[in-house]
């Protein structure tokens, strides 16, 4: 378990986070970047921008992928964290889907009570705030926090640890449904993350977890969505290993396109393994998921992916042609840090997300624009850094498209639609 000692900016792991093991086998290594979501403004442009090792291993006792440092988290997301989940129609649409669904599938009411954790700018929770029920939002990061409270989701600002989860038991305040999506990845205390969610679980109540998917990452070459947030990179095996430690059983698992790929995980205090789990562990077991030997040739994919996608902008960059970027998202600034894409191929970003734009991105400092600016520029390319929302951006942009603008999309090998 990896405790972070007050001002260390990062700590490096030598055992495995989830299961404390020594068999840490590392098969990727993508150097020293810049922290993906801490975007530079006109008053640091000047200043040098902490960097820290990238390195990704394979726990050979548990089966866990993650990454082999650990960045303070109130480095991470307590400093101008950037990132608001309402700017994605698609994620709103998505996560408006799941709230219905288990409200009718677990037959919530005003009696009953829901906890989100790393709940964001409340994106989420407002849905069920519009059936009546009650909720309570758990997020680090103040503008979020700030913009959920703003629309009537009670959110706290705080970290969720096993500390907290006990403080809220305490109260009476256990959850019929704990949400935390795309955050269990995020937590350098992985093991008092998933006993909190133990403890302050009803004993018939649901945990219900969204995490990437490690076989579409390693398999589509999806190697931008690692980065310092990202500590873990999930299997079934992995997962299960990690719930059952703490009382938990993973019961049922629902694959979803989101993020590249990703699972909606259903977790709950009595064990009833449904199918959707027990052949998926088979199929891991199949595929060789729960061995080092399946991710050893990653490495070579990333670097083959990398010199094929500078090549193709060199070349349209020789031939004449301008480029732009859709997407200030992290993603982006691994893939561009990491491939040595700056300012002398991408002339800017554009972002939909207003508290991004006017700033630059990390490390290459390509400057951060709104989405008008595809048009008032005209450029003859955008290079996709979001590629996991596509279909919405292309749609979003079909008036720059309509004039002749064309689109690249890094993964899993560069294209041009």
């Amino acid at each position: 378990m990896t405790m972070m000692i007050a001002g260390t900016a990062s700590v490096t792991e030598q055992t495995c986070r989830s299961c404390g093991g020594p068999h840490m086998d590392t098969f990727l290594k993508l150097g020293r970047t810049p922290l993906a979501d801490r975007l530079t403004t006109d008053a640091n442009r000047g200043e040098a921008e902490p960097v820290f090792p990238l390195n990704v291993a394979f726990c050979q006792d548990c089966s866990l992928v993650q990454i082999t440092e650990t960045v303070n988290p109130r480095i991470l997301f307590a400093d101008a964290y950037p990132y608001y989940s309402s700017f994605s129609q698609a994620l709103l649409e998505h996560s408006r889907e799941n709230v219905l669904d288990l409200i009718e599938r677990r037959g919530l009411t005003g009696d009953s009570f829901v906890i989100e954790l790393a709940s964001n700018d409340g994106y989420l929770l407002k849905n069920y705030v519009e059936a009546d029920i009650p909720v309570l939002g758990i997020d680090p990061a103040d503008g979020p926090v700030a913009a959920a409270n703003k629309i009537g989701v009670p959110t706290d600002l705080a970290f969720f640890t096993l500390e907290l989860a006990e403080k809220l038991r305490e109260q009476g305040r256990q959850a019929d449904v704990i949400h935390a999506n795309n955050v269990l990845a995020h937590v350098a205390d992985t093991n008092g993350f998933v006993a909190g969610v133990a403890g302050l679980l009803k004993d018939d109540g649901v945990a219900v977890i969204e995490a990437p998917y490690v076989e579409p990452m390693i398999d589509h070459c999806e190697f931008d969505t690692i980065y310092h947030e990202h500590l873990c990179y999930f299997s079934v095996t992995a997962l299960d290993n990690l719930f059952r430690r703490h009382g938990l059983y993973l019961n049922e698992i629902k694959h979803l396109s989101i993020h590249g790929g990703s699972l909606r995980l259903y977790v709950e205090k009595l064990e009833r393994v449904g199918a959707s789990v027990s052949n998926q562990l088979a199929h891991e077991k199949s595929r060789g998921l729960d061995a080092v030997e399946y991710y050893r040739d990653f490495s070579a994919k990333v670097d083959q992916l990398k010199v094929d996608l500078r090549s193709l902008l060199h070349r349209l960059k020789a031939d004449g042609a301008t480029i732009a970027a859709y997407g200030a998202a992290a993603k982006g600034a691994t893939l561009i840090n990491t491939a040595g894409i700056g300012g002398d191929v991408l002339d800017f970003v554009v972002d939909r997300n207003t508290h991004k734009q006017g700033k630059y991105m990390p490390g290459q400092r390509i400057p951060i624009r709104p989405p008008e600016a595809l048009l008032d520029a005209q450029p003859d390319y955008v290079l996709v850094l979001a590629w996991n929302f596509i279909d919405e951006i292309v749609a979003q942009q079909s008036q720059y498209r309509a004039r002749g603008g064309k689109f690249i999309v890094p993964v899993p090998t560069p294209r041009i639609v």
